[in-house]
């Protein structure tokens, strides 16, 4: 089932999504992600029940989608080549509603 209709399908108050979408202008995940995924992926947040986090590449056009949601920036060290090397690069993870106003507790 497509990440779309499995949100609309079981969107209820006391959900929580977790999105992990192919980031953007990567390569090798072998499925078709265009803008439009993530511009829809933006538009069923604002409509949300539940709560959501979203974690991708830090990337101006992500910004500019996600622009009006909580977002945090995150370092990370991706694995290049199987040969031990890692680069630094930057995360981002969006938020579906104001933190400071509804904090999640997990207990």
């Amino acid at each position: 089932m497509d990440w779309h209709k499995l949100m609309l399908r079981y969107d209820r108050p006391h959900t929580f999504f977790y999105l992990d979408p192919p980031y953007w202008e990567t390569e090798g995940y072998g499925v078709d992600f265009g803008i439009e995924q993530y511009e829809l992926m933006a538009d069923t947040l604002k409509k949300l029940k539940g709560k959501a986090i979203i974690s991708l590449n830090d990337h101006p056009d992500i910004r500019r989608i996600f622009a009006g949601f909580e977002i945090d920036t995150v370092p990370i060290k991706y694995s290049v080549g199987g040969g031990g090397k890692t680069v630094d690069r930057m995360e981002v993870i969006i938020y579906s509603w104001d933190r400071a106003s509804d904090p999640v507790g997990l207990f």
